[in-house]
């Protein structure tokens, strides 16, 4: 009878049988010991020269050979007891062994003790690299995550419904990747960036809530939080919904639930036990971001009045804003021109500080600044003795910027992200538009297919007015410890207003109606109000496993460069396909 490693301590002087990898072994002249590893744990087996086949067979097992054995379980001598395993009471007396396959030496340590191999050779053997204890415990944790949400959904009434991968490229903010067709040259199908468009079609079709963990696929540049290529979503809509609140008290709790049943993290809460909500504009006024990570303080403090007035030159400026960094005068000169070539390249021409030790102030500064304007930065920030404050002084979208990125770089350096906590936050009435400084033009905040608050009257007012930018959508992020980890919105069922969103990008009803044609003939038959959102559970579960490299909580991740080194992908493909897909390679010169 075959029994795993965890349910062993039920087969006290019984016989059984085991299988897996052999994870350590150890000769001791007359008895040789084997560590074998399931997906389950490690139980100890005993070979003695009793059985000579067996032992000569034992005497030639390395590390990685998989083998199946058959014995009787036995409690083990009190010290030799092993404390550090669930089955360290016990262990199996060899009757029969046997060499199921062989192992090569690995390239790649398969435990998670000793040194841990370089991520570029754990990609490559990646299949190596997820027998590690830790690897298949991931594994287990994130298929319960999925299987957590998806029983939540099904509690509220949620249709589970899977979407088209081959779809037409639409406009939401990053590359497609393409696929060319075979069967209609000079054509391409797009992987979907999200199911967007299908999924508000079902609303249309008639269902009343809809989700699916959803593949999402966007050619955007790796990061350490963000995969390349492909991840994976909680896609979300529900019918007969107008206002952005429902969706969030409808998926708030999976949130909650989500961070106090898959981690012991404390969870941040506003004194009614929600997540707290903040407009975008007080997210970037108050910590420079809309992603703003409330584990900290550390909060942007508005000081353009106090210098409404001010002969110091460099605080002649539109805006002027400072943050109290708390212990921050025991900077080095060092740490201090570190953060200055931060705020550098974020766009500052230099950065001010004022240092408060020993009962008084120092800086380079003061002499250009008068008594009342001293004494009221360290009132309105609320600095004490051993702290810094720095400012920042331009244009007040460069001063959130700049100060939101000092503030998450302070927090780096005096280690105030505490990993023991969770703090939620939801980010809502974002802009519809916003100006593209590099482009020099009008584009929309986030997506066009958001539901301008206030609706057509709304849109025709600011048209009316051109006042575009103070145009706000019902749209809104859920921030998870500074990282964005949903979207959502009202969605625009509405043909005139969906024209009339891309008219004022210049964009002629002719061109939305080739991009956006099924949606637009759909919405012109009774499309219902309706809304949702879509969370990205790599990110969630990477933030909950308290890990900085979303390529660890995934199965088969690429690299950084977006190579796929154990598949080497991309890779060239033969000629025959090119001409199939009516495709050519172009050399570059």
């Amino acid at each position: 009878m075959r029994v795993l490693s965890n349910e062993l301590n039920n087969y006290v002087e019984k016989k059984v049988s085991v299988e897996g990898w052999v994870n350590s072994r150890r000769d001791h002249g007359g008895l040789i010991f084997i560590d074998l590893r399931d997906h389950t744990g490690i139980i100890q087996l005993v070979v003695t020269p009793d059985n000579p086949e067996n032992f000569k067979l034992a005497e030639t097992l390395r590390d990685e050979f998989v083998i199946q054995a058959t014995g009787k379980i036995r409690e083990r001598e009190p010290d030799l007891i092993n404390p550090n395993i669930e089955t360290g009471k016990i262990e199996l007396v060899v009757e029969n062994l046997e060499l199921l396959n062989k192992s090569e030496p690995l390239p790649v340590n398969t435990h998670d003790d000793g040194e841990k191999s370089s991520e570029e050779m754990r990609l490559k053997y990646r299949y190596l690299d997820l027998r590690r204890p830790s690897m298949q415990n991931i594994l287990k944790r994130r298929s319960e995550f999925y299987r957590f949400i998806r029983e939540y959904m099904y509690n509220h009434d949620f249709t589970e419904i899977t979407t088209p991968i081959l779809a037409n490229s639409s406009p939401e903010g990053a590359r497609d990747f393409l696929v060319p067709s075979r069967l209609h040259p000079g054509k391409f199908y797009a992987l979907p960036q999200a199911p967007q468009q299908f999924k508000q079609l079902l609303m249309v079709g008639g269902v009343n809530r809809y989700f699916q963990i959803a593949p999402c696929f966007r050619d955007e540049d790796p990061r350490a939080d963000r995969l390349y290529g492909d991840f994976y979503q909680l896609d979300m809509e529900m019918s007969f919904v107008d206002d952005g609140e429902i969706v969030r008290e409808t998926i708030e709790p999976l949130f909650i639930d989500l961070a106090t049943k898959f981690s012991d993290k404390k969870l941040l809460l506003d004194k009614n036990g929600k997540v707290p909500r903040l407009s975008y504009e007080f997210a970037m006024e108050t910590y420079g971001t809309d992603k703003p990570d409330l584990r900290y303080g550390m909060e942007l403090v508005e000081l353009t009045d106090v210098f409404k007035n001010t002969d110091f030159k460099v605080f002649q400026a539109p805006c002027i804003k400072a943050i109290c960094v708390k212990g921050g005068a025991n900077l080095t000169r060092r740490e201090i021109d570190e953060f200055t070539e931060k705020a550098r390249s974020e766009g500052a021409g230099g950065l001010a500080y004022i240092l408060y030790s020993d009962g008084e102030a120092k800086s380079p500064i003061l002499k250009f600044m008068s008594e009342a304007e001293i004494d009221s930065v360290k009132k309105l920030t609320g600095a004490k003795d051993g702290d810094a404050v720095f400012f920042g002084a331009d244009e007040r979208n460069k001063v959130n910027k700049v100060l939101g990125a000092l503030r998450i770089a302070f927090a780096d350096h005096f280690n105030l992200k505490n990993g023991e906590v969770v703090a939620y936050c939801w980010i809502v009435d974002f802009p519809f538009y916003e100006w593209d400084e590099k482009n020099k033009k009008l584009d929309f905040g986030h997506n066009p297919f958001s539901m301008p608050k206030g609706g057509l009257k709304a849109l025709e007012e600011v048209c009316a007015k051109q006042n575009f930018l103070e145009l706000k959508a019902d749209q809104y992020d859920m921030v998870m410890n500074g990282y964005e980890v949903c979207s959502g919105a009202v969605r625009n069922y509405n043909p005139e207003i969906m024209y009339k969103v891309f008219n004022i990008l210049g964009f002629n009803n002719e061109y939305v109606e080739s991009r956006f044609d099924g949606m637009l003939n759909a919405f012109k038959f009774g499309a219902p109000p309706h809304a949702g959102c879509a969370p990205g559970l790599d990110r969630i579960f990477m933030i909950l496993e308290e890990t900085e490299n979303i390529r660890d909580i995934v199965a088969f991740p690429k690299n950084g460069s977006g190579v796929d080194l154990m598949m080497n992908s991309p890779s060239e493909v033969d000629k025959i396909q090119l001409d199939e897909s009516h495709l050519a390679i172009i050399e570059e010169e």
